[in-house]
């Protein structure tokens, strides 16, 4: 079959590899109808993220079931779906605590699209065919009436920046929120339409970048330019900040413009080992900061439901939608989103 493998640096090829198979009753096989690009997906094909290939790329999918073994009860040929990125049972007891991110059945940060994380090739969704262990439990049924581009992005970006968000407001109702923008572009389009979702009263978002402030503001943000770099002073202070540029600069803005006794939110980690953090700064005004990987089989469903309702659209994020046979193309494109589509699938 085929497979999208980032062979290194920057180069990108379609590779012939053999084809997945069940290898457990629990297991389903499924095609990658939509796929959606992560953030990290673009760091990895601009040769930025330090990953060493090769590896198969793509993690945000939705599909159909071809097969199923034998113990699956809740899935069948044909049905569509969404495939969480992790690897998870939902029988262990951090599975059960609903921390589905770190599942002791599976080597720690099992995903797919990303072997050098966990250094298992579980395949990735630019892929002919995946095969997903605990389908039972992985597997989460396509909403009826919904495209399948609209909800790939569940399977990480998407799920990822609302459960965070709507974690603060759900302690904090109504609250202002501030988005950082930047490196984690699609990342913070979602978090302005999770905060929107759950009530915030209103979502300010800054970045340095026209095209990602343009989007913004089309998703309901009220936008600010920051200098190159984000070197500058807050625009304000706000309850809750949440920072998706990822760099140095964005983290000191972050806690600069968080109001006495506010919150962090981080997006994402960072490429160097360590990274600088102003302690007595927050240890003086009270910030509480938040970071970590999405819990995202734990979280789906509750995202899910907003989509569903019609709160939240992922698919309004989108900036590009292309052939999947296109993806060695498109994948490095710069703009915001690219969602990839099999001919005839929304």
């Amino acid at each position: 079959m085929r497979q999208l493998t980032y062979v290194g640096g920057n180069t990108i090829e379609w590779w012939d590899v053999p084809a997945p198979m069940l290898q457990d009753d629990r297991d389903a096989l499924v095609q990658p109808l939509a796929v959606t690009r992560c953030d990290l997906d673009l760091t990895i094909v601009c040769g930025k993220s330090g990953l060493p290939g090769p590896f198969a790329l793509g993690h945000e999918t939705a599909g159909r079931v071809t097969d199923v073994g034998s113990a699956v009860k809740n899935f069948a040929p044909g049905d569509l779906v969404i495939v969480p990125f992790q690897i998870s049972c939902g029988e262990c007891a951090r599975c059960l605590r609903g921390h589905t991110n770190a599942c002791t059945s599976v080597p720690f940060r099992s995903s797919y699209g990303l072997k050098p994380v966990c250094g298992v090739e579980y395949g990735g969704s630019l892929s002919d065919l995946i095969r997903v262990p605990f389908a039972d439990h992985m597997l989460v049924r396509q909403p009826a009436g919904h495209a399948l581009s609209q909800t790939a992005a569940l399977a990480d970006g998407a799920t990822d920046a609302f459960s965070a968000v709507a974690y603060w407001l759900r302690h904090w109702p109504g609250a202002e929120v501030l988005v950082i923008g930047g490196a984690g572009q699609s990342i913070g389009m979602f978090a302005i339409q999770a905060a929107l979702s759950r009530g915030a009263a209103r979502v300010v978002y800054v970045d340095d970048d026209a095209r990602r402030l343009a989007k913004a503001k089309s998703l309901g943000a009220d936008v600010h330019e920051a200098p190159k770099g984000l070197a500058m002073e807050p625009v304000g202070l706000f309850p809750i900040v949440v920072d998706a540029a990822a760099t140095d600069a964005s983290i000191l803005l972050a806690f600069r413009s968080a109001e006495p006794n506010g919150i962090c939110q981080r997006m994402y980690g960072d490429f160097k080992e360590t990274t600088s953090v102003p302690l007595r700064h927050m240890y003086g005004v009270g910030i509480t900061l938040r970071i970590g990987r999405v819990n995202v089989r734990a979280e789906m469903p509750g995202c899910l439901a907003h989509v569903e309702a019609g709160h939240f659209h992922p698919e309004h994020v989108i900036t590009r939608k292309v052939r999947f046979e296109d993806a060695h193309e498109a994948i490095g494109d710069p703009t915001i989103r690219v969602a990839f589509v099999r001919d005839g699938i929304d």
